[in-house]
């Protein structure tokens, strides 16, 4: 049995979470933290990390970026992992992270669905057989009218998986629209697409002479990160120091 903090526990993600852990034989919600309460959950919370005194296994953590300097120095010094998924960390949070890792054990993921992160590692053996063989790699993502940033962190991830497999040794390309030219071979395309309320689609596009193969992701809920931010807890709970991330669930 696995016990769990959930940290950023009233959130949209934290609800989610609290709901699928729920559902779950092998995984206790302890505790939560999150500065706003309305006391509806049937666990304890706490409105500040360093006031909880429960006795946990695991963190999980979707709260927001001003938390995590508190969230890590609790973690180091009650020696606790965490499932970091908090998203927009300064440089300066994300070598914090690096150091916290060194006295307990953190994972940090890029996305936290378990099928991206088996994608991811699909591209890799792709990419090995197929752009020798000359075929183009691009990639095209969808999502809500909501979201500011594009690419998403998301593609540019699966843009790096198929990039590390080979060398590094390949541009990324975001406008094509002042050019006039024939495509080179090294480089990577992202085109992406908002529109009304598409949670995510991401499709990796390797295109050959008379063949085309589509590798695809369509995510219907944001359920889907919640349930790799959960199969991480239980794969860190005992896990020594260190860095990890969802490839090290995944196997």
């Amino acid at each position: 049995m696995t016990n769990v903090i959930m940290h950023g526990c009233n959130g949209k993600m934290g609800q989610t979470i609290a709901g699928l852990i729920a559902d779950d034989d092998e995984i206790v919600l302890a505790a939560g933290v999150d500065a706003y309460d309305e006391g509806k959950n049937s666990f304890p919370v706490f409105k500040n990390i360093k006031d909880c005194n429960v006795k946990a296994d695991v963190i999980i953590d979707f709260s927001a970026a001003p938390a995590v300097d508190g969230l890590l120095d609790y973690c180091v010094e009650q020696q606790i992992p965490c499932v970091l998924c908090t998203t927009g960390l300064s440089d300066e949070q994300l070598k914090k992270v690096e150091e916290a890792s060194k006295k307990t054990a953190v994972l940090k993921s890029a996305n936290m669905s378990l099928g991206i992160n088996m994608l991811m590692k699909l591209l890799k053996e792709a990419a090995l057989v197929l752009a020798p063989a000359g075929f183009d790699v691009e990639i095209v993502e969808k999502h809500h009218k909501l979201k500011v940033d594009a690419p998403s962190g998301t593609a540019l991830a699966l843009g790096d998986s198929v990039n590390e497999a080979l060398n590094m040794e390949y541009e990324y390309v975001y406008d094509r629209s002042q050019r006039r030219e024939k495509r080179p071979q090294k480089e990577i395309g992202f085109s992406a697409v908002r529109g009304g309320t598409i949670v995510g689609e991401h499709d990796v596009i390797f295109a050959g002479a008379d063949e085309v193969v589509t590798f695809s992701h369509t995510a219907y809920s944001k359920a889907v990160f919640g349930k790799g931010a959960v199969q991480a807890a239980k794969f860190l709970k005992g896990k020594p120091a260190g860095l990890y991330s969802m490839s090290d669930v995944i196997g």
